[in-house]
């Protein structure tokens, strides 16, 4: 229980951003999801250069609750792509590491 997963995304707005967040906390699917400040973008699209602002998501979760998060995430998300990042915490506080074990169990 002393390992956990952060899985990061990003959204073009932040209103989906906060429904992403409240959905997977409400679902049990992360114990926490924080949602950061707008950023800037660039990247290739349908061959050309684009830059966007967007708000980022992060959610900390259960490394066995990972799956269903992404799934989750990939099922929401307004991209047809979308940037979903899953990362493995392999140290970090353990009273944290439970908390967040615990509260991602239905």
């Amino acid at each position: 229980m002393d390992q956990i997963c952060v899985v990061t995304t990003v959204v073009d707005s932040r209103s989906v951003a906060d429904l992403m967040a409240a959905a997977a906390v409400a679902g049990r699917l992360a114990a926490c999801a924080q949602v950061g400040g707008q950023v800037d973008s660039t990247y290739w699209w349908r061959a050309g250069v684009e830059t966007s602002t967007e708000w980022s998501v992060q959610f900390k979760t259960a490394p066995d609750r990972a799956t269903a998060l992404v799934g989750q995430i990939r099922a929401n998300h307004p991209y047809e792509i979308p940037e979903i990042l899953v990362t493995l915490v392999d140290s970090g506080d353990p009273a944290y590491a439970i908390w967040v074990h615990e509260t991602t169990r239905t």
